[in-house]
């Protein structure tokens, strides 16, 4: 777990330079994964929420989160009780506090420009089985990861003048979709007027949107969609 740490260049990783402290990040996850009582974990703690992760007394969330969240789960799973207890808690604040103007997105390994929110929640949501195996505190940070959901559209029909996107959902889908983001060959639009059609049926991921305006070509196979309230969020 240490060498995973360490393989991270913090110092690559972009955040506003006022509070952004990327020493704080490494030594931060290092002492957490080190911790053997609850006070450790409670420095290691201080350490990540003052500029490692998050900024606990701005809530301010940076990129680093995104990177760290796997890390933290890491440790949650491996490490000492209270390390788990301050682990958790850090996913549950990067998850809630927006992020600084200009360091809103990071890219992952599906992705370009997802909102920081969206990236941590598709972490904990990899590790379902696993906090859901944690009980009340488990089952209500994945239910807080189900809000930032992302949809990606595998085939398209025309509806009339609309379009019908069939895709895969990750997270969930409300009943009333609202506004959303397009990611299409990485350029990214606002679509205003989006219906849920078909949900998520028995744990399948599969569903259907309609897109109100948009032509199918417009939606191509592998565009993905997210919440636009999720890349609105700043600082």
């Amino acid at each position: 777990m240490l060498d995973a740490i360490d393989a991270v260049d913090w110092s690559a990783i972009p955040g506003p330079p006022d509070r952004y402290q990327p020493a704080r990040a490494a030594r931060g996850l290092r002492a957490l994964a080190d911790a053997a009582n609850p006070v450790e974990a409670a420095e290691a703690g201080l350490l990540l929420g003052g500029g490692g992760v998050v900024h606990g007394h701005s809530a301010a969330v940076f990129p680093a989160a995104a990177v760290a969240t796997p890390l933290l789960l890491d440790i949650a799973q491996q490490g000492h009780p209270a390390a788990r207890d301050t682990a958790l808690t850090l996913i549950d604040e990067a998850l809630s506090f927006s992020p600084h103007g200009a360091y809103t997105r990071v890219t992952t390994s599906a992705d370009a420009a997802v909102p920081v929110c969206c990236a941590i929640a598709h972490q904990v949501r990899a590790r379902t089985a696993l906090l859901a195996g944690w009980g009340k505190r488990g089952r209500a940070l994945l239910a807080d990861a189900a809000e930032h959901w992302r949809f990606e559209i595998r085939e398209c029909v025309a509806d009339g003048a609309d379009t019908a996107a069939f895709g895969t959902v990750d997270g969930c889908l409300p009943s009333g979709v609202p506004a959303v983001e397009l990611h299409v060959g990485g350029e990214i639009a606002v679509l205003d007027e989006v219906a849920l059609l078909y949900p998520p049926v028995d744990g399948c991921p599969d569903a259907c949107l309609r897109v109100t305006g948009r032509r199918p070509e417009e939606l191509p196979p592998g565009a993905v969609l997210f919440r636009a309230e999720c890349g609105e969020r700043v600082h």
